[in-house]
């Protein structure tokens, strides 16, 4: 599989952003998709996933209520909608894909990663 995330900027706090990960090479719904960020000296921290269809959905404790992720399996893409940003959602921002599996918060169940997508939050 293989994964490409866009979507990244700069915004300001209180703004939203919406992240896109496409995915080619297996059939979409054969995967789970997770979305994972990395802030400068911080370790790489869970934020959402998503499940095979018909996709159950998983957030982290920092991003709920906040963000909402969402799979096409027609398009092979999986979206993070990112709304009311924090100056401290500042971090680059991975997706990945873990082969027959129903979306986890645990870095090592991924089986594939994309390159990140940086997202600024100014305050």
């Amino acid at each position: 599989v293989q994964l490409q995330a866009s979507g990244g900027g700069l915004v300001q706090a209180g703004g939203s952003l919406r992240l896109s990960c496409a995915a080619s090479g297996r059939t979409s719904s054969s995967y789970a998709v997770g979305w994972f960020r990395q802030a400068p000296g911080k370790e790489r921290e869970f934020v959402a996933a998503i499940s095979r269809s018909p996709g159950s959905a998983y957030y982290g404790d920092s991003v709920k209520g906040r963000f909402t992720i969402s799979r096409d399996n027609a398009k092979n893409t999986v979206h993070l909608q990112m709304n009311s940003l924090k100056p401290e959602d500042t971090a680059v921002y991975y997706c990945a894909a873990a082969l027959d599996q129903e979306g986890s918060h645990i870095r090592h169940e991924y089986d594939y990663w994309g390159q990140g997508t940086l997202v600024t939050v100014s305050s």
